[in-house]
């Protein structure tokens, strides 16, 4: 039996978003060393500000200036701070209630050990040097004395009443990376199919029950929920059982638009992987078209699929893969 594998994996991808009024001002304020929040029908305040009343439902934009000054109301200490989060030494993830608000804001406080946190302590905002428009703008809080409502920044009150929300060049929208890393294993069943993949074999795994052969292999039958141990070498060939035509070429993917990705029912399985189509024409690839891997050098899995000149398939043969 093969080692099971594993191996790290990064799963990452840009996440653009518009902005609201609500939303936009709250981000706009940011960059120009202002917290808004926004006031609801009875009186409270939010922040971070959202566009809907969270009790009532209702659309609410009564935007309210708040102290950059606030207290601590909960907190946890973060020992090894990872990529991408606001301090590089040890910090606190604190939840802080602004001076003015009734609701409290996510962030790093910067202390110099947890026996320096506690509940209800004093902080205020330290801003970021440079600021975009973002939530990073607040560099992180840091432990304060001064008097409750006074800017962290200036001294000067914060202003009572309402807030226009008007800034010049607002933000309008956000791009926020999102990304996981994380280690994968694909188990005995998919170990065994990579290994085999790297020998340029593909290899399921046959039901002891209802005799299906499954590629990928899962290590059980998704029909009949018993466990599958009988390998059964299929294909290479195949047929297409169907497709799509891709016309948004995907970032740091070398392939030109459009192109097409197939299901392909492999000789001798009972279920179809999916896989690119090449060496034809995208609007010539059709369901029932006879496909053959095609592999490059040095690869672990097939490149993509080509045509092999045999007659297309007969419907009935495959009609229990779609």
């Amino acid at each position: 039996m093969p080692d099971v594998l594993s191996a790290p994996l990064v799963v990452e991808f840009p996440f653009t978003r518009s902005l609201g009024p609500v939303q936009s001002a709250f981000l706009t304020g940011l960059r120009e060393r202002v917290v808004l929040g926004v006031r609801t029908t009875d009186g409270r305040t939010l922040v971070p500000p959202v566009e809907y009343d969270p009790v009532t439902a209702e659309e609410i934009r009564d935007l309210v200036e708040v102290a950059p000054t606030g207290t601590v109301t909960t907190w946890a200490w973060n020992h090894a701070p990872r990529r991408g989060q606001p301090l590089t030494t040890p910090f606190a993830w604190v939840l802080v209630r602004l001076d003015g608000a009734d609701t409290a804001l996510l962030h790093a406080l910067d202390a110099p050990g947890p026996d320096a946190v506690r509940t209800g302590m004093r902080v205020r905002v330290r801003w970021a040097e440079e600021r975009t428009g973002a939530i990073t703008d607040i560099a992180c809080f840091e432990p304060y004395d001064g008097e409750a409502g006074e800017s962290g920044a200036t001294g000067k009150s914060v202003p009572a009443g309402g807030h226009s929300g008007v800034f010049g060049d607002p933000i309008t929208g956000i791009v926020a990376p999102a990304r996981l890393d994380y280690t994968y294993s694909p188990g005995r069943a998919q170990s065994a199919y990579i290994e085999a993949l790297s020998a340029r074999r593909t290899v399921g795994e046959r039901c002891p029950s209802c005799r299906k052969v499954y590629v990928p292999p899962r290590g059980a039958c998704p029909t009949c929920g018993v466990a599958t141990a009988e390998q059964v070498e299929v294909g290479p060939r195949g047929t297409v059982t169907t497709f799509c035509i891709v016309n948004i070429k995907a970032k740091n993917l070398d392939i030109e638009v459009p192109y097409v990705y197939a299901h392909i029912a492999l000789d001798g399985a009972d279920l179809a992987l999916h896989a690119r189509i090449g060496g034809i024409p995208y609007d010539q690839v059709r369901m029932g078209l006879r496909v053959a891997p095609v592999w490059t050098e040095g690869a672990r899995y097939p490149d993509h699929y080509r045509p092999t000149g045999e007659p297309d398939a007969a419907y009935e043969t495959y009609k229990e893969l779609l």
